[in-house]
């Protein structure tokens, strides 16, 4: 079985993933030498852009709702 994804889903998916990147980023220490070596600056480069496409996804939404409210 399927289910359909829309616009709004994947806005909140997208936010939530930016939001545990940016928590992520900020609690690796940069003196930390186990197992996992993360690069910090990546990390936090990866979450800014979900950020961003998260607002474009918000973005997309308001226009189609402004759209919708012109259009009647």
């Amino acid at each position: 079985m399927i289910f359909p994804v829309d616009w709004g889903e994947l806005s909140i998916l997208i936010a939530v993933m930016a939001i545990i990147l940016l928590v992520a980023s900020e609690l690796i220490s940069p003196y930390n030498r186990g197992a996992i070596m993360l690069n910090r600056q990546r990390l936090r480069r990866v979450a800014i852009v979900f950020s961003v496409i998260f607002m474009f996804t918000v973005i997309l939404e308001a226009y189609e709702i402004i759209i919708a409210a012109s259009s009647r």
